[in-house]
């Protein structure tokens, strides 16, 4: 029978696939407006460490915020049971995409997550991410990524916390509480990066209008015959 340090050794591999995001290449977070130059930005997003990447060239910027866990640490192993909020800026039509990421490890059975709803009983978008095995001898063990969407009008209405519980279609369920100041400090730094933006762009003259010359009939392409 594997024992829990091989299987948490199995599991630490396993996860090496697992990441919130992918990054491409890691930014400071921009001084709020009317802040000086540095890395002045708003108190709750400087405290709670919401880290940013580019992704796809500069396309898209990515908000990964701090990992808090849901439950005890399986088997000892970091990164597993735990849950962050994520957000994804696109620059080009200034649309925010955002997310409650959920890491969930595990002995048994899996698990068949494909709800989500909060506390109002409202019901959320389900996301499924990925499955892992981490081992199967005399029992298996599982390591599940899976989120929640999270529409920027109904981040923005829980900036005081919010609380949804995940579920099963043979009753399982996580409950994840994401308290106020992760919320404040995904939303500040979205809001931080918006505004640089806005004010680059306000800046930012409009490309001129070229005149259209007449060649001179020297150069003008010759005609068929």
């Amino acid at each position: 029978m594997l024992d829990k340090f091989a299987a948490a050794a199995l599991l630490a591999l396993a996860l090496g696939g697992c990441a919130v995001l992918h990054p491409e290449e890691k930014l400071q977070l921009p001084p709020a407006p009317g802040a000086q130059a540095g890395p002045q930005v708003s108190p709750e997003a400087q405290a709670r460490g919401v880290e940013l990447t580019k992704q796809q060239g500069g396309r898209f910027i990515a908000f990964v915020g701090p990992r808090l866990q849901h439950s005890e640490k399986f088997l000892g192993v970091s990164d597993t049971n735990y849950f962050a909020l994520r957000s994804w800026l696109d620059n080009k039509t200034g649309e925010v995409a955002h997310q409650l990421y959920v890491e969930d490890s595990y002995d048994g059975s899996p698990y068949l997550w494909d709800g989500v709803h909060d506390l109002d009983n409202k019901t959320l978008k389900f996301i499924p991410i990925s499955r892992n095995q981490i081992t199967c001898d005399q029992g298996c063990s599982y390591a599940d990524e899976f989120a929640a969407e999270l529409p920027e009008d109904y981040l923005r209405a829980h900036r005081t916390g919010l609380a949804v519980t995940f579920v099963t279609s043979d009753g399982k369920k996580l409950a994840v509480t994401v308290p106020p100041e992760l919320v404040v400090a995904e939303l500040n730094a979205v809001d931080s990066v918006r505004a640089v933006a806005a004010k680059a762009a306000a800046n930012t003259p409009p490309p001129s209008t070229p005149t259209t010359a007449t060649p001179p009939a020297s150069a003008a392409p010759a005609t068929g015959r």
